[in-house]
């Protein structure tokens, strides 16, 4: 198959691609990281959580889907759980209270926050002031 278009130019591309990994992780609480990058209207955050760890309850304004890409973990929503194994995905709304509690496997997935969540956009600001 003949390419029709031509690449875009370095700068181009620099303004629309990012490569997550290169993007510095924040914690967002004790054994949860986050690479997160975000536009005006939606974040998305590379989650990796540890073995073991505890994500406690919390609410927040924006709707939030959670894709779990590897391991494991027990999402806790409005009290009640819900095991989610990779391949799995999780829709919470507005304002739900939800955590989770991590198995031993530990647990990579992907999070997108429609709109931006502001306290961590608060976070990725500070840690962009200490580097």
């Amino acid at each position: 198959m003949e390419k029709k278009e031509p690449y875009a130019s370095p700068e181009e591309y620099a303004r629309r691609v990012v490569h997550y990994a290169d993007v510095p992780e924040v914690e967002l609480n004790p054994g949860s990281m986050s690479h997160i990058v975000a536009t005006d209207n939606v974040m998305v955050s590379f989650l990796t959580q540890e073995p073991n760890a505890y994500f406690p309850p919390h609410r927040h304004e924006a709707e939030q889907v959670m894709i779990v890409l590897d391991g494991a973990q027990d999402e806790i929503v409005e009290g009640k759980l819900y095991p989610l194994k990779k391949g799995d995905m999780i829709i919470l709304p507005s304002n739900i209270e939800h955590g989770g509690y991590i198995p031993e496997e530990g647990c990579k997935a992907l999070d997108i926050f429609i709109p931006p969540r502001k306290d961590l956009l608060e976070k990725v600001r500070k840690l962009q002031e200490k580097g």
